[in-house]
């Protein structure tokens, strides 16, 4: 009977949070909390490509994200994380026009920052110990940590590329050799394949069959030879004697490359050469479908010519400025972090056929799985175990680590599985599924997991316990912690009206509100 009683105060708590939310959104623009009246950020170069574009389709863009809206979105976006409550509270009270700028400079020199952009690459290089890709648990966490460190540094991308495809050595002390091992396959046709789509964006088998066998040819030197010690491996140039290699690049030029010469590295001297596009425009596309929910050529790794860009003048301009700056993926994300498009509201204007494909909002999305989980982790406290009894050595993760930071594509959870964590078998960011289902529903509004997790928070006991004689404090505080938002005075009244109906506050009263904010679109979804 105790438990059905909780089950009912938790529906109807979520009940009245749900229906003041969709009070909200029916009221006249702006949509507050959600949005604010006026720009408090310049227009840069994108915001042109973007509204010339809107303009031509008879389109209006979005109005501007609130400030609360913003640091939850870059906090996610960038670091895979949320705010706290306090970060919030600092934020919303600094006054100096430039603070959306202030913390973009602050929030990429964060070292989640290089966290959540090896998880995201990882995902693109099959960075996962068991079968198919079987790279063994010592080489995934040497090359993690070597894809971790470079964006912790701000390598530039293009050496970034070319440590990746020119590398040589054993795969437990040179991580970027993975690269050749974590493909299915070791023929030519496997790694040209694996090569494109990483680098050009592009799904080999679409191509003509001449620039297939360029490519093929370009990595048919490629050797994999074992040593004495537990699953190393070498990969190195064959050595074998060959003649002249002549090949047709992927942009239909020819080459002949001597046979003293790494055909590799002929490969990457034209893959990152300022003046080829491919190289660039794959790359910023890919940084733009993570931060804005889908490439500008979309799939974002799906390039060829009958799969246009929805917008060929905002691709050359992320290409042109990328190139510019050397190919630095901070700046970049710096660029786009604080494009006006960017920072729209989630709410379109108006409703229109290709206002998700022209950028006119900002696109509502699902948390990634690890996100979710490590959320979960941060609100109410405690960590998630994870371990791997095979393949040997036995890993064990500890619990006060972060999900995002899981280094083996292979050790996962139930919750990963049933919120969509890719396998890391392909490469394809398709692999990676953030649609909320049924039985994801289910498990956050009615799972033994989410449920110990809250009643056991000390977090939430501690949240009681300061603001037990104050409803009105007790509710902003978990606004702030689980939304990164004070409530609306509509929410402030009816979430202090539940409590005051059941007397004085209590610990399955709290828990009750927290869930149903767990439960709401506005916590699952990044917006």
């Amino acid at each position: 009977m105790e438990t059905m009683n909780r089950v009912a105060g938790r529906i109807t708590a979520y009940a009245v949070l749900t229906a003041l939310g969709a009070a909200a959104a029916a009221r006249a623009q702006p949509v507050l909390p959600f949005e604010q009246a006026d720009w408090t950020s310049p227009p840069n170069a994108i915001d042109e490509a973007v509204l010339s574009r809107l303009r031509a389709e008879q389109l209006e863009p979005a109005r501007p994200c609130s400030d609360a809206v913003f640091i939850r979105r870059v906090y996610l976006d960038v670091l895979g994380t949320l705010p706290t409550a306090a970060e919030v509270e600092a934020f919303l009270g600094d006054a100096a026009p430039d603070k959306r700028a202030a913390l973009v400079d602050a929030v990429l020199a964060r070292p989640e920052y290089a966290d959540y952009a090896a998880l995201r690459w990882c995902d693109i290089l099959r960075v996962k110990a068991e079968f198919p890709i079987n790279l063994w648990p010592n080489a995934v966490q040497a090359y993690h940590r070597w894809v971790r460190d470079a964006f912790a540094r701000n390598m530039p991308y293009d050496q970034f590329a070319r440590a990746l495809l020119t590398s040589s050595g054993s795969n437990f002390r040179v991580p970027p050799v993975n690269f050749y091992r974590a493909i299915q396959g070791r023929e030519p046709a496997a790694r040209a394949a694996a090569v494109a789509l990483t680098f050009l964006g592009a799904r080999i088998e679409t191509w003509p069959t001449e620039r297939r066998a360029g490519l093929e040819a370009l990595l048919s030197r490629v050797a994999y030879k074992t040593t004495a010690e537990w699953k190393e491996e070498i990969v190195f140039l064959d050595p074998a004697p060959a003649g002249p290699l002549e090949a047709v690049l992927p942009d239909g030029s020819t080459v002949c490359v001597p046979p003293d010469t790494d055909p590799r590295r002929v490969l990457a001297d034209w893959l990152i050469r300022p003046d080829n596009p491919w190289f660039a425009r794959a790359a910023v596309n890919r940084v733009w479908a993570w931060l804005l929910g889908r490439g500008i050529v979309h799939e974002p790794d799906d390039f060829r010519p009958d799969n246009p860009a929805s917008n060929p003048e905002l691709l050359t301009v992320l290409e042109r400025e990328f190139v510019a700056t050397g190919y630095d993926l901070r700046q970049l994300h710096r660029l786009i972090l604080n494009s006006r498009t960017y920072q729209q509201s989630a709410h379109p204007a108006r409703p229109a056929a290709r206002v998700a494909e022209l950028f006119a909002h900002y696109p509502v999305r699902r948390l990634d799985a690890e996100v979710l989980i490590d959320a979960l982790c941060q609100v109410f406290g405690g960590g998630e175990s994870y371990t791997s009894p095979i393949p040997e050595p036995f890993t064990i993760i500890p619990e006060g680590q972060r999900t995002i930071t899981l280094a083996d594509g292979s050790i996962t959870s139930p919750f990963l599985e049933l919120f969509g964590r890719p396998p890391r078998d392909t490469g394809l960011m398709s692999e990676r599924n953030n649609q909320l289902t049924a039985a994801q529903r289910m498990h956050l509004l009615n799972s033994s997991h989410v449920q110990k997790r809250i009643e056991g928070s000390a977090r939430l006991r501690d949240l009681l316990a300061r603001h037990r004689a104050d409803r009105a404090g007790l509710v902003r505080a978990l606004y702030l912690t689980l939304l990164s938002r004070p409530p609306t005075s509509a929410e402030l009244a009816a979430a202090t009206a539940y409590l005051a109906g059941r007397g004085a506050p209590s610990r399955a009263d709290v828990n009750d509100l927290a869930w149903a904010l767990v439960n709401t679109k506005e916590f699952l979804y990044r917006h």
